[in-house]
Order: structure tokens, then sequence, then C-alpha cells
């Protein structure tokens, strides 16, 4: 089992930036996909960005159409930690921010299916405001 912890959510202006992360600690070695996935009030949760591993040197990433251009994931091997970095957000992007890990996945339909990952964290809070 992988312990995710998310950080960094806040309150922040429209056209404003925030980074979250995501640290994993166990058995963090079976996991190689690492999704972010957020739910608004009174929306179901869904997929945002997710990157996986698929080989050491091949790995499959997508974002949701909705934050393409202004989300990026980037990872740090060394400490365990993914982030998601987000530009020009706007009050459309206010919403509770999951991290979650699963196994390799090699579409991009599986890397959006919540059903695909084991683990989840408590998530982070991202509200988006004037």
């Amino acid at each position: 089992q992988v312990q995710l912890v998310e950080s960094g959510g806040g309150l922040v202006t429209p056209g404003g930036s925030l980074r979250l992360s995501c640290a994993a600690s166990g058995r963090t070695f079976s996991r190689y996909t690492m999704g972010w996935f957020r739910q608004a009030p009174g929306k179901e949760r869904e997929f945002v960005a997710a990157v996986s591993w698929t080989t050491r040197f091949t790995y499959t990433t997508d974002y949701a159409d909705s934050v393409k251009g202004r989300f990026t994931m980037s990872g740090d091997n060394a400490k365990n930690t993914v982030y998601l970095q987000m530009t020009s957000l706007s009050s459309e992007d206010t919403a509770r921010y999951y991290c979650a890990a699963g196994r390799p996945m090699e579409t991009l339909k599986e890397l959006k299916e919540q059903d695909e990952y084991d683990d989840w964290g408590q998530g982070t809070q991202v509200t988006v405001s004037s």
C-alpha cells in the first residue's frame, strides 16, 4: 500500500498560480502511475492529469482538456513526490484536489479511470476567488 499526502492548496485570486505536491511513502516501487483528480462542490470527482511510467525510459501522460496548457505535472523521484503546477487559475478550478497512485498504464483511457487507481490521498483544497 502507498500512502499519499497532498499539500500546497489554498486561496488564490483569478489568474494566479499554485503548485500542489503529493508525497508518496510505502511500497512506492510498485506504483508507476500517479494521477491528479479533483472534485468541486456538488460535482463528481474528475480527472485532471496523470503520468504513467511503463518502463524506465517510456511514459504516458495526459491532461484533461480543461487544464491543458495551464497545468503541468512533474516529479522528483528522489523525494517520491509529484507536483501539479497550476497557472491561469479561474473559479472553475475551485475544487478539492486528490493525488492517486496505481499500476503502470499504457492507454489514455486507463489514466482517466478512477477505478484503475489503488491508493488515494486525503486531498487538498484549492479555492480561486477574488
